[in-house]
């Protein structure tokens, strides 16, 4: 670290309630700009990326860390997601965030008689929310509440969970809430593969697999780029039959073309570009990606 990291480093301030959160909030953030990142923990370099340029953005930089069980669908394995602290909260300090937020227990956030919840119209019916009954529902009430108790100016989420960041843009929007949800690029391994907490339940047969998915998505783009008026079926084609390929994806969820504001689906690319997604199993680990038409 260089000299100004570590005395960046040196300010980064853990709040376990709402109540100490909320009392920095009004005692020391006032009047400045606060950039807010909000996770579930298990960083890696994509969320390095996003505090980062928090940091260059912002004056407060504050990053949540709370494994939000709204979010999980009946199928997922809340207790077996990775949970780090100590690791999280070095790499927090090493990047110079000033505070960090990570409620000490779920009912700090969902009380014994929660009852309210942000549903967005729709989005249960997109693939992404049929493979996840009730994930969205859970992501926008779980983000709800962190603008609340945090108040930022802007918020940083990664473009590779897209269905959730045309989420936050519009929950945003249509909620009139006074924040900038900034939407950064996906950070990837050299491979391609884009990183993902999900990442570390791989073998090393299957990561070495896994940047099929990349491939298959970037072969979809370079068509496009040479043939506009290709149809969304046949980009979904030529994504599906690369990833049928490799042996060790088990199973392909879905494959959409989407518009980028609606996650809609598209017969056609027009002007305003689209994104395409994908959910796949490599191996026994679900891994999401997309790229964006533009």
């Amino acid at each position: 670290m260089n000299a100004a990291t570590k005395a960046a480093s040196a300010r980064l301030v853990i709040h376990r309630s709402i109540d100490a959160i909320r009392s920095a909030r009004n005692e020391l953030f006032a009047g400045k700009t606060i950039g807010l990142v909000p996770t579930m923990g298990a960083l890696h370099k994509g969320h390095a990326s996003l505090i980062q340029e928090a940091r260059r953005q912002n004056e407060i930089v504050v990053c949540s860390i709370f494994v939000n069980p709204t979010q999980f669908a009946p199928t997922d394995d809340l207790q077996k997601y990775p949970r780090q602290l100590e690791q999280d909260v070095a790499l927090l300090e090493e990047l110079g965030v000033d505070h960090l937020f990570a409620p000490s227990d779920p009912s700090i956030m969902y009380g014994p008689h929660h009852v309210t919840y942000v549903d967005p119209e729709g989005f249960d019916d997109i693939p992404e929310g049929q493979a996840r009954p009730g994930h969205f529902r859970g992501v926008a009430t779980v983000v709800t509440k962190l603008f609340n108790i945090i108040q930022p100016t802007r918020a940083y989420f990664g473009q590779k969970d897209a269905a959730q960041c045309c989420l936050m843009t519009r929950m945003v929007e249509d909620l009139n809430m006074p924040i900038d949800v900034m939407i950064m690029d996906t950070i990837r391994e050299a491979s391609g593969l884009a990183m993902s907490s999900r990442n570390a339940y791989l073998t090393d047969e299957e990561r070495d697999a896994a940047p099929v998915i990349y491939k298959s998505l970037c072969a979809a783009r370079e068509l496009w780029k040479s043939r506009k008026d290709l149809s969304s079926a046949e980009l979904q084609q030529v994504v599906l039959s690369i990833l049928q390929e490799e042996p060790f994806v088990s199973e392909i969820q879905y494959v959409t073309v989407d518009h980028r504001a609606t996650m809609r689906p598209l017969e056609r690319v027009g002007e305003e570009g689209a994104v395409i997604s994908l959910a796949t199993k490599v191996g026994s680990v679900r891994l999401i990606d997309n790229i964006v038409l533009k």
